[in-house]
């Protein structure tokens, strides 16, 4: 049986990055609420009272899946899976209660991450709109500044990468998702992981909590 291990960060911590090297490394599903949601777009929800009878159709016109779809198509994820690392879920305490009922975690870790941090983080990202490779101007720099090593497109910073938009971003989480590491801080379960190391030594720290 594959372990399950759930990761909780804010915004800029890292949590996708080092999901990935989790489910590799432990040859886990790597399940978030983004790839389960578009994976399963066309699932029907028709017996669920929804305004839309599918995931996509909320997607499509630009509104946000109602908690009790995004719950649905977690659990069948979760389910299908040996094992996993769950990234970007629960987002709230509702969504907490409801995981407790669909499975038993073996790990709850939560990076931790220094406010200023993550806007540094956060703010200095630069995508490239033509091949989609993202780099950073301080962390993971072009071999060229502003030009991306893999096609020669000019990069670009995405407009939720902006420092007022991000400060938001930061207040939204504090406010929907904080309570849910509290609540398993709570549980005596959550695993604080000091996030602003190297990407390597907060791996090395997340897989010794994961071996305990």
């Amino acid at each position: 049986m594959g372990k399950h291990i759930l990761l909780l960060g804010p915004p800029g911590a890292g949590k996708g990055t080092q999901s990935k090297r989790l489910a590799a490394e432990f040859d886990l599903e790597h399940v978030t609420t983004g790839d389960a949601l578009r994976s399963n777009k066309q699932m029907d929800i028709s017996d669920m009272d929804t305004e839309y009878d599918t995931p996509g159709a909320y997607m499509d016109a630009g509104e946000l899946v109602p908690d009790e779809v995004v719950n649905a198509i977690v659990e069948e994820a979760l389910t299908s899976a040996d094992g996993y690392v769950l990234d970007g879920y629960p987002r709230n305490l509702e969504q907490a209660e409801v995981l407790s009922g669909m499975t038993d975690l073996d790990a709850v870790v939560y990076l931790s991450v220094d406010t200023e941090e993550l806007v540094d983080r956060l703010t200095g990202r630069r995508v490239c709109p033509e091949c989609g490779a993202s780099y950073h101007v301080e962390f993971e720099p072009p071999e060229e500044s502003g030009v991306c090593d893999e096609c020669g497109a000019e990069l670009e910073q995405r407009d939720d990468d902006t420092e007022e938009t991000v400060r938001e971003r930061l207040r939204v989480y504090e406010e929907n998702t904080a309570p849910v590491v509290e609540h398993y801080r709570d549980e005596g379960v959550l695993v604080e992981v000091d996030g602003e190391g190297t990407p390597d030594e907060v791996f090395d720290s997340i897989v010794g909590v994961v071996d305990e």
